[in-house]
């Protein structure tokens, strides 16, 4: 089975989920306006199963599945921060990221971020 892993398919594989599945968070956080957190919980799931892609046994393949799916979580709600300045600003997806001021994203989702997060994040990690 060792002979049958492929560790750069399962980090190709589970980055691209992760991006993909950070995408549809932050489309379904600020199309319905609420942050939900099962979204943490699909984002886990896609990046794991993306992953095995790799057909990988050995633990860097877990640690890798972990980190990736905290950084869609962390993307999703970076994402949604941007669909949310974009909606409020009345600017297309282009505009608004020409236009934000990136330093000041990790502050938006420093207050941003609650307790369940935590919760959720655990979850899909």
């Amino acid at each position: 089975m060792r002979s049958e892993q492929n560790l750069p398919i399962a980090l190709l594989a589970g980055t691209v989920a992760a991006i993909v599945s950070a995408i549809a968070w932050a489309a379904v956080t600020v199309t319905t306006e609420f942050q939900i957190g099962y979204m943490a919980i699909a984002v886990g799931f896609i990046v794991g199963y993306a992953v095995r892609l790799g057909k990988g046994i050995d633990k860097i393949f877990g640690i890798s599945g972990t980190i990736l799916a905290l950084l869609g979580c962390a993307l999703g709600n970076a994402f949604s921060i941007v669909g949310f300045v974009c909606k409020q600003q009345h600017l297309d997806l282009a505009a608004a990221l020409s236009k934000i001021d990136y330093s000041k994203l990790p502050q938006a989702m420093t207050a941003s971020f609650s307790v369940m997060d935590l919760v959720f994040y655990g979850i899909a990690v």
